[in-house]
């Protein structure tokens, strides 16, 4: 209990600590569709070879150039760079099910020794001859596995007013050297066609104990030259797939300092 209650700390810091501006985010335009990507990691010290512990900060936002309304995201790809990104080897899981329309007190209830990450998702509700009026919801993220036995986040999102509670499941996939961890969600169905996602910003972290070691959730390195101290890497990358077949991609890098 007092290393989730000491979990739940740290995440509460972090996300205050790690949320930088969206104006130092990278942007992209595709025609009318605008995306941002920003976001960090804590520390920025590390290792150049062997992944050390982090926190992962991730803020995302999809916009239009002219105001009109957004298209609806159908499918998010997020990138993340670094060898061995994710260990989950001896960290709960939480069933998908357990999380079905349960509110914030209930999923942590349920599913607490899985959470690994804390946020928030703001998206754009858009009524056919009516204005449109935006929901803000509370993020967790929870260690979990599919039916087939992959690793995946559950992204329970709870909001009261309006009440909604859903889950995004975002599977693990292994893609390319730069981006070696893919995180792949389809939006639910059961979300229906009215919500369009505007914003998000989400914070990996946790600590545990497996086989008598600490461990950590997320772990990154300094990949930069000997001859170097600092320089930037790759950090993560993001595909939004949208109603209709367009897609938008971005991609971002970030400055971190080696150590030996």
């Amino acid at each position: 209990m007092r290393s989730y209650l000491g979990t739940l700390a740290v995440l509460a810091a972090l996300a205050v600590t790690l949320v930088p501006g969206f104006a130092r985010g990278e942007r992209s335009q595709s025609g009318n569709l605008v995306v941002v990507l920003n976001g960090g990691i804590d520390p920025l010290e590390l290792p150049r070879q062997r992944p050390a512990p982090v926190a992962v900060h991730l803020e995302g936002r999809v916009g239009t150039a002219d105001g009109s309304p957004l298209p609806r995201v159908r499918r998010v790809e997020i990138g993340l760079a670094g060898p061995g990104v994710l260990f989950t080897r001896g960290l709960a899981v939480c069933p998908r099910s357990r999380l079905q329309n349960a509110n914030d007190r209930q999923a942590l209830y349920r599913c607490g020794p899985a959470l690994v990450g804390r946020g928030s998702l703001g998206a754009q509700v858009v009524i056919p001859g009516q204005a449109s009026f935006a929901i803000d919801t509370h993020l967790l993220a929870f260690n979990g596995r599919t039916a087939a036995g992959r690793r995946a986040i559950w992204v329970h999102a709870f909001s009261s007013d309006p009440p909604i509670s859903l889950v995004l499941p975002f599977v693990v996939h292994p893609a390319g050297r730069a981006f070696p961890t893919t995180l792949v969600a389809a939006v639910p169905r059961s979300v229906g066609p009215l919500p369009r996602l505007a914003v998000f910003d989400l914070t990996l972290f946790r600590r545990f104990s497996y086989r008598g070691r600490q461990r950590s959730y997320i772990s990154a390195t300094c990949p930069v030259p000997p001859s170097f101290t600092a320089g930037l890497a790759a950090f993560a990358s993001a595909t939004y797939s949208f109603a209709g077949g367009r897609e938008a991609e971005i991609e971002t890098v970030r400055s971190c300092r080696a150590r030996s």
